[in-house]
């Protein structure tokens, strides 16, 4: 649905434009194709992807025609912007199923129905049959040399050396921008700031090649308040699988946001009316420590790319986890979403009942039996939310949580899960 902002209005509100070519306000007054491309060299994009995807969002809000380019024929060189080394040369097969796995995620931020229809296309269904003297006579020919060494992605390689293959990658990425404007009516491409090079020489090799007129948009490379790469946790990347990382992983992620950070976020990566973004920012400066903002960012831009319910049961781990939730309302959903993430035993279903001490043994949060009774004994053991004693250790069937489970916890982030099964 179009959005009242115009394209480029509604991009700079969210921080999301950057940089772009001179005529484009009028260009986009009526709509137009639009594209941004996505590089096969991973099995999943990543949360830093969702910049470009983000665009292409709000294009398509705006009324125009997303098209979501995946490199396979570019992922097979690699781009050498942002590079200090020559990338590993990948074979057709693995960058063949990376772009399939791509093309999935895609499909959950983009509608690929109605007027303004998204599409997918792969740059191996025209790069794999174009050949060397068709690249050098039909695309090389609009290119010196000094317009391609004064771009900044080769320029940042010259010292160290750069392989023709590398330095001819500019060439290819213009052919795909000729390509999509002859074959899609594509006439917009965007990307990151970095590959501002590469997107004016496909605007160029358009107006050369006498197909009309073209125009680029870049959007900001993100950093996080403290100075570090954004798209980072602890465990590394944060990816768009949810088998590389969990939905309540992602949803964490967002959630632990800076404070100096969730106001940004929540305008570059959620859909959230304007409205209740600046309503959230203002709530962040007067009350930091609700952090209603990072929930509502988790929220919007977990459900969008994993769904309602998977977006539900990452608040319910996440709320008991860090937030003090009683342990006996989750969901059988939301316990089994807990056992991926923290330490989880099996133990047979007692006849009666069974002693937490052993429980807490099984589940390494103790070393031995007696460790385990110094924590009982110090206050300092939990089942199912609440503290135990010695006179009251035990644990029975009438007591389990969904699925047959009982949470242990150590102090105050110290967590394991037995799942009781029968024998």
């Amino acid at each position: 649905m179009a959005e009242s902002l115009s394209l480029l209005d509604e991009l700079s509100w969210r921080g999301l434009l950057y940089q772009h070519t001179d005529g484009i306000a009028d260009w986009l007054r009526d709509p137009r194709g639009i594209y941004a491309g996505f590089d096969p060299t991973a099995a999943s994009l990543h949360v830093g992807s969702m910049v470009p995807i983000m665009g292409l969002v709000h294009a398509q809000r705006a009324g125009h025609r997303p098209v979501a380019l995946v490199g396979g024929g570019t992922g097979l060189i690699g781009d050498p912007g942002g590079k200090t080394t020559e990338r590993a040369l990948m074979t057709l097969e693995q960058v063949e199923e990376n772009a399939r796995g791509i093309r999935a995620q895609l499909e959950h931020f983009l509608d690929f129905s109605g007027a303004s229809a998204a599409r997918m296309r792969n740059n191996a269904d025209w790069l794999l049959k174009l050949g060397a003297l068709d690249l050098m006579r039909d695309v090389g020919k609009h290119f010196t040399v000094n317009y391609m060494l004064a771009k900044d992605s080769v320029q940042s390689r010259l010292d160290a050396g750069i392989s023709y293959t590398e330095f001819s990658y500019m060439l290819l990425q213009a052919y795909d921008f000729l390509e999509l404007k002859r074959g899609d009516e594509v006439s917009v491409q965007l990307g990151g700031s970095d590959q501002w090079g590469n997107m004016t020489a496909g605007m160029e090799l358009i107006r050369r090649s006498g197909a009309g007129e073209a125009h680029v948009l870049t959007m900001p490379l993100m950093m996080k308040a403290d100075g570090t790469k954004f798209g980072k946790s602890e465990g590394g990347a944060v990816w768009l699988d949810p088998q590389l990382t969990s939905p309540y992983r992602f949803y964490q992620f967002w959630v632990n946001a800076d404070d100096r950070d969730v106001g940004r976020l929540l305008r570059y990566f959620s859909l959230l009316p304007r409205a209740e973004i600046e309503a959230l920012e203002r709530d962040v400066a007067e009350h930091p420590e609700k952090r209603e903002a990072q929930r509502a960012l988790a929220r919007d831009v977990t459900a969008r790319l994993h769904g309602v319910d998977a977006a539900r049961v990452a608040a319910e781990v996440s709320g008991l986890l860090f937030g003090g939730a009683d342990a006996r309302s989750l969901s059988g959903d939301a316990v089994e979403a807990l056992s991926r993430e923290i330490t989880t035993a099996e133990a047979p279903l007692p006849a009666a009942s069974a002693d937490v001490l052993d429980l807490l043994v099984s589940t390494s949060l103790a070393a031995s039996r007696g460790a385990a009774k110094r924590l009982v004994e110090q206050g300092g053991v939990y089942v199912n939310g609440a503290r135990i004693t010695m006179a009251a250790r035990t644990i029975d069937e009438g007591s389990l949580l969904a699925g047959g489970h009982a949470l242990l916890r150590k102090g105050a982030r110290d967590y394991a899960l037995v799942r009781f099964v029968s024998r």
